[in-house]
Protein backbone atom coordinates (compact mmCIF):
# COMPACT_ATOMS: atom_id res chain seq x y z
CA UNK A 1 0.00 0.00 0.00
CA UNK A 2 1.00 3.59 -0.50
CA UNK A 3 2.25 4.69 2.92
CA UNK A 4 0.05 7.79 3.26
CA UNK A 5 -3.07 5.92 2.20
CA UNK A 6 -2.22 3.05 4.53
CA UNK A 7 -1.80 5.45 7.45
CA UNK A 8 -5.13 7.13 6.68
CA UNK A 9 -6.93 3.80 6.19
CA UNK A 10 -5.64 2.47 9.52
CA UNK A 11 -6.72 5.68 11.24
CA UNK A 12 -10.19 5.41 9.68
CA UNK A 13 -10.48 1.72 10.68
CA UNK A 14 -9.59 2.58 14.29
CA UNK A 15 -12.27 5.28 14.31
CA UNK A 16 -14.73 2.73 12.93
CA UNK A 17 -13.83 0.25 15.67
CA UNK A 18 -14.60 2.90 18.27
CA UNK A 19 -17.85 3.81 16.57
CA UNK A 20 -18.88 0.15 16.53
CA UNK A 21 -18.12 -0.23 20.22
CA UNK A 22 -20.22 2.85 20.86
CA UNK A 23 -23.08 1.45 18.77
CA UNK A 24 -22.97 -1.85 20.63
CA UNK A 25 -23.09 -0.01 23.95
CA UNK A 26 -26.04 2.10 22.77
CA UNK A 27 -27.96 -1.03 21.78
CA UNK A 28 -27.09 -2.79 25.02
CA UNK A 29 -28.26 0.25 27.02
CA UNK A 30 -31.46 0.40 24.93
CA UNK A 31 -30.89 4.02 24.02
CA UNK A 32 -33.33 6.01 21.88
CA UNK A 33 -33.77 4.30 18.50
CA UNK A 34 -33.14 7.44 16.45
CA UNK A 35 -29.83 7.98 18.25
CA UNK A 36 -28.80 4.40 17.46
CA UNK A 37 -29.81 4.83 13.82
CA UNK A 38 -27.86 8.09 13.63
CA UNK A 39 -24.76 6.31 14.97
CA UNK A 40 -25.27 3.46 12.51
CA UNK A 41 -25.52 5.90 9.61
CA UNK A 42 -22.34 7.66 10.77
CA UNK A 43 -20.58 4.29 10.70
CA UNK A 44 -21.81 3.67 7.17
CA UNK A 45 -20.44 7.07 6.14
CA UNK A 46 -17.10 6.20 7.75
CA UNK A 47 -17.03 2.88 5.91
CA UNK A 48 -17.58 4.80 2.69
CA UNK A 49 -14.57 6.98 3.50
CA UNK A 50 -12.46 3.89 4.18
CA UNK A 51 -13.60 2.26 0.94
CA UNK A 52 -12.67 5.40 -0.98
CA UNK A 53 -9.12 5.24 0.42
CA UNK A 54 -8.85 1.56 -0.45
CA UNK A 55 -10.11 2.10 -4.00
CA UNK A 56 -7.69 4.99 -4.45
CA UNK A 57 -4.80 2.79 -3.34
CA UNK A 58 -5.93 -0.01 -5.64
CA UNK A 59 -6.15 2.36 -8.61
CA UNK A 60 -2.75 3.91 -7.93
CA UNK A 61 -1.00 0.56 -7.47
CA UNK A 62 -2.56 -2.65 -8.72
CA UNK A 63 -4.76 -1.24 -11.48
CA UNK A 64 -1.90 0.86 -12.84
CA UNK A 65 0.33 -2.24 -12.97
CA UNK A 66 -2.43 -4.33 -14.53
CA UNK A 67 -3.10 -1.74 -17.24
CA UNK A 68 0.61 -1.51 -18.01
CA UNK A 69 0.73 -5.32 -18.35
CA UNK A 70 -2.14 -5.15 -20.83
CA UNK A 71 -4.08 -8.09 -22.22
CA UNK A 72 -5.84 -10.30 -19.72
CA UNK A 73 -4.52 -8.28 -16.78
CA UNK A 74 -6.14 -5.14 -18.11
CA UNK A 75 -9.43 -6.98 -18.61
CA UNK A 76 -9.20 -8.36 -15.07
CA UNK A 77 -8.68 -4.87 -13.65
CA UNK A 78 -11.75 -3.59 -15.47
CA UNK A 79 -13.80 -6.58 -14.29
CA UNK A 80 -12.72 -6.02 -10.66
CA UNK A 81 -13.68 -2.37 -10.76
CA UNK A 82 -17.03 -3.13 -12.37
CA UNK A 83 -17.73 -5.71 -9.67
CA UNK A 84 -16.97 -3.21 -6.90
CA UNK A 85 -19.11 -0.59 -8.64
CA UNK A 86 -21.97 -3.07 -8.90
CA UNK A 87 -21.67 -4.07 -5.23
CA UNK A 88 -21.64 -0.46 -4.09
CA UNK A 89 -24.77 0.38 -6.10
CA UNK A 90 -26.88 -2.67 -5.30
CA UNK A 91 -26.81 -2.70 -1.52
CA UNK A 92 -30.10 -4.08 -0.27
CA UNK A 93 -31.56 -4.49 -3.76
CA UNK A 94 -32.56 -7.84 -5.22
Amino acid sequence: MIEDLKKRALHRSRILAGQMRGLEKMIDNEEYCMDIITQSLAIQKSLGSLNKLLVENHLRTHVTDMFEAGGEQKDLAVAELLKVFELSNNRGEK
